[in-house]
């Protein structure tokens, strides 16, 4: 196994972004093989700024080096707006997103799809017909709101699923007690629209900054609270976080995004990136994001501990 660092940055000032010379990692194949038609192509790979979509865009970079392609590290750029405008204005090359985000945010869309592969092939086929942007299969990681309570909490009241929730609430209306972030309180898309969906009572609703959620239903401020279900903090904090069995909330799978005429120049990119979201999943990608953001590790040497323990690179 040989990964070894190598600190290469400079600045990419036409576009205002910071660029790294090259990925900072030695990389060698595992079951991700050298692909001859990839070998010296110059790939670019961007990503949002929060832990999950930077892991992603390493284990991107990794799996593009170890086929042969010259990879230029764009991560961690600010806002999900600059990210995507990174890629359709051909400063990156790939990058992940979320179907969610794109159909609602990118695209403007009033109503989610519930079902997650309508919803991919809705917006996989929106945003090749208006900008030429493909869509890679999407990953299991639908990184989506929800309910999570302690699992201390979900145990004492056999708690699974927005309904177990419901049904208990109704019961115990004194126990209604919800954190939610300021915007998620007001969306039609957010509390009012789920709690009518359900119908849950909410006796008591105090608001938070979002990060600051976590630690409220931790420390019992509240025993129920709005969270992203691939936050690290889930698995950090020991929560639960409960199933949305009416799919009210919509799909935010993780798929890679390439402009459609640099795919069709280079399609094997699909065969070697595909695999890597396939081998993903929520649970996985708690974990991942607990690394970061509760142990202090470094997001790309997360994801590259994450490629070797699968067997893509060596």
């Amino acid at each position: 196994m040989t990964v070894m660092a190598a600190v290469l940055g400079t600045s990419l000032t036409a576009c205002g972004l910071n660029v790294n010379a090259a990925l900072p990692y030695d990389v060698k194949p595992g079951s991700i093989r050298p692909v001859p038609s990839l070998e010296g192509v110059p790939v670019t790979v961007g990503s949002k700024d929060f832990t999950e979509n930077i892991i992603l865009g390493y284990m991107a970079e990794l799996a593009l080096s170890a086929a042969g392609a010259k990879v230029t590290d764009l991560t961690n750029i600010n806002g999900s707006n600059s990210a995507r405008q990174a890629l359709v204005a051909g400063q990156t090359d790939v990058s992940w997103d979320y179907t969610g985000t794109a159909w609602l945010s990118y695209f403007g869309h009033d109503k989610p799809i519930p079902e997650e592969h309508a919803q991919f092939d809705a917006v996989r086929n929106e945003d090749l017909k208006e900008n030429g942007v493909d869509w890679l299969d999407y990953s299991p990681v639908n990184d989506t709101y929800a309910f999570a309570t302690t699992q201390a909490y979900a145990q004492a009241h056999n708690l699974r699923s927005n309904s177990d929730m419901t049904n208990f609430l109704k019961q115990h209306p004194e126990e209604a007690v919800f954190c939610l972030e300021t915007e998620f309180s007001s969306r039609q898309d957010g509390f009012p629209g789920v709690q009518k969906e359900y119908g849950f009572p909410a006796t008591t609703v105090k608001t938070f900054g979002t990060g600051a959620i976590y630690a409220a239903v931790a420390n019992g401020t509240c025993n129920f609270g709005e969270v992203f279900t691939t936050d690290g903090r889930i698995g950090g904090l020991h929560l639960r976080v409960l199933n949305d069995d009416k799919q009210f909330f919509p799909q935010y799978n993780a798929s890679v995004m390439v402009k459609k005429a640099f795919l069709d120049q280079h399609p094997a990119l699909a065969d070697v990136l595909v695999p890597v979201g396939k081998a993903l999943d929520n649970d996985q990608m708690v974990e991942l994001c607990k690394q970061v953001d509760v142990d202090g590790k470094d997001a790309g040497e997360v994801a590259r501990d994450w490629m070797i323990s699968k067997g893509f690179i060596s």
